[in-house]
């Protein structure tokens, strides 16, 4: 199955002088998550998602399918190792926010204005303890229920909306 992945330089050079918003999943595994997150980041208009090479879902038909049409529009990039890819994006100037059930204060009280990269870790695992370490900031979403996670999909577009909402 072809999927062509596009150039993470490139996207960061189109939206130079921009504030984009990339999506980075760490260890999402389920290819119906990946499709779900890349519809709903290109609806929030963010900028690409980040697939690291291992532990991580590759773009199938059925992610295209879950996608209904968003792979056409949303670069997805594939990147090697996780934590020289956020340090290079530091670099550049982006902050690095995490989700975690642990996370130090609410995603929405977070700051997600300017060159952003949300990272969404792997179904039931969450980030990797590394990854964890790279991020600028942990949030995370209250839990008034008895099930203590959402799926990554839905914590993905709560974090996706709520970065739009505050560059509006």
């Amino acid at each position: 199955f072809p999927y062509e992945y596009q150039d993470m330089n490139a996207v960061i050079k189109k939206w130079e002088g921009k504030d984009p918003i990339f999506i980075l999943l760490d260890g999402v595994e389920d290819v119906r998550n990946l499709g779900a997150i890349v519809r709903t980041a290109e609806c929030a208009g963010a900028a690409c998602v980040l697939l690291p090479n291992h532990k991580s879902s590759p773009v199938t038909a059925a992610a295209m399918k879950t996608a209904a049409g968003a792979f056409a529009y949303l670069p997805v990039c594939r990147i090697g190792n996780i934590q020289q890819t956020l340090k290079y994006l530091k670099e550049k100037g982006f902050w690095v926010v995490g989700t975690d059930m642990d996370g130090e204060s609410l995603y929405y009280e977070a700051n997600l204005k300017g060159p952003l990269v949300i990272v969404m870790g792997a179904e039931g695992k969450g980030m990797s303890p590394l990854t964890r370490r790279m991020c600028d900031l942990c949030v995370r979403i209250p839990m008034k229920g008895k099930v203590s996670s959402l799926n990554v999909s839905v914590a993905a577009a709560l974090l996706l909306y709520e970065a739009v909402k505050q560059r509006n």
